[in-house]
């Protein structure tokens, strides 16, 4: 358990307290005193009890039977940014159709390509999304709404929000876009605006804090057990045959891991959170292919940077470009093997871009929905500053300080990650022998 979180750091923003009636007929209302628990640990409840403290809590996802927001008076607005992830356009149609048969809201702006939609020197025309337009949109890979990396000025961005009369800004994205968002809402109070922002959890890696699952993250694991399988035919149907896959991962190694558990015909992991020596991983792979004679390695874009130049740059969004760990892998062990005089065939594969573009897997297109329904309900009781959440098998409210906070990644001692290690048969510290 994290000991810098306090109770506090779970109380969800709101506009003020809603007094109209949801019209949502026989639903199972959420009462806001149905919480989550943030551990199920018997040591860390026991810990609690001791103390004489109540567990920390999330507020459990759901609609209210009173609502903060008029529906006929309620304009709407939705914005998408950072990377293409399978699911943006469930979680576009599932706002808009929760939105107009749920709630009677019809009136609904989609801005184009990220932030930019909302900054006027862009001269990007909203698009009215109504459920016409978003009718099939599922069925097809990418963004309808487009995407950008960037910061806006966010003056700028909450004039057009005034402008166009916006009360509910639902944002799609991961770590910047939520910071980003966390800077309108503090730009909206300083006005004394009544406008709430939601955010629906984007990162195709996984690595939202306080939230066990981000949509597009099952999809890229599903496609990338695909190319495992294509990496091992390879691999298999030559002579020292190597497949070499480089995944996403900038900072977390979820996708890789998860990959292993679902193709256990990877031999070697390498993922951004545990280091590992050149020579070491070089001598263990080439006793691999003396033993077996082929290996198929997966590596997360973020692995090994520190045996690269540093690139010294920086991205539209403010991350530090990473050096190309795969093409690096791919020339050292060609390299490495041709020094000790032994034939190799390696084939380097990165899906990247293809992942990112697909649509959503059957299990994703549900969380999708379901995701984006539970913003819905939530803008609608007058929430803001928060995320909606995965967590312990519940959708949750996350505050947005909360979720910025710190990015989740895979412990080296965590179950996760042994048993990855236990499937590939992989030691356990490639820093020594």
């Amino acid at each position: 358990m994290n000991p810098e979180i306090q109770a506090s750091d779970f109380q969800v923003e709101k506009l003020g307290e809603p007094h109209i009636p949801s019209p949502m007929q026989d639903e199972c209302f959420i009462d806001d005193d149905d919480r989550v628990l943030y551990t199920t640990s018997s040591r860390d409840l026991q810990y609690f009890f001791e103390q004489g403290k109540t567990p920390f809590s999330f507020e459990k996802a759901g609609p209210r039977s009173k609502i903060y927001f008029d529906p006929s008076k309620l304009r709407c607005g939705i914005v998408s940014c950072g990377g293409l992830c399978p699911g943006i356009n469930d979680v576009v149609r599932a706002i808009v159709l929760s939105l107009h048969h749920s709630y009677g809201v019809h009136t609904v702006w989609g801005f184009r390509y990220g932030f930019e939609g909302l900054a006027p020197a862009y001269k990007h025309e909203p698009l009215e999304l109504t459920p016409k337009v978003i009718s099939d949109i599922h069925q097809k890979g990418g963004s309808i709404l487009s995407t950008s990396r960037g910061p806006q000025k966010v003056e700028e961005m909450v004039d057009t929000l005034e402008m166009m009369n916006i009360g509910v800004l639902f944002t799609i994205g991961g770590d910047g876009t939520l910071r980003a968002a966390e800077a309108i809402v503090d730009e909206i109070n300083r006005r004394g605006l009544k406008v709430a922002v939601v955010g629906i959890p984007k990162t195709i890696d996984n690595d939202i804090a306080y939230t066990d699952l981000s949509f597009g993250f099952m999809s890229a694991v599903s496609e990338a057990s695909r190319v495992i399988y294509a990496a091992h035919s390879e691999a298999t149907g030559a002579r020292n045959g190597i497949g070499l896959i480089k995944l996403m991962g900038r900072h977390s190694g979820f996708i890789a891991a998860n990959a292993v558990l679902a193709n256990n015909d990877v031999n070697f992991c390498l993922i951004p959170e545990v280091p590992f020596s050149l020579p070491v991983f070089l001598d263990v792979l080439r006793e691999r292919i003396k033993q077996r004679g082929h290996a198929v390695i997966l590596v997360a874009e973020g692995a090994g940077q520190d045996l690269m130049e540093n690139t010294g740059g920086t991205d539209a969004s403010g991350n530090v470009r990473l050096g190309d760990i795969g093409t690096f892998l791919r020339d050292r062990i060609i390299e490495y093997f041709k020094k000790k005089h032994i034939d190799l065939v390696l084939k380097y594969i990165d899906p990247s871009y293809t992942i990112r573009s697909i649509p959503s897997s059957t299990y994703d297109s549900a969380i999708c929905l379901l995701l984006g329904h539970n913003a819905v309900h939530a803008a609608m009781s007058g929430r803001t500053c928060m995320v909606v959440g995965y967590w312990k098998n519940y959708y949750t409210h996350i505050p947005i300080p909360l979720a910025v906070s710190h990015r989740k990644q895979i412990s080296p001692d965590s179950r996760l990650w042994h048993d990855v290690l236990v499937c590939m048969g992989q030691p356990e510290n490639l820093l020594k022998k």
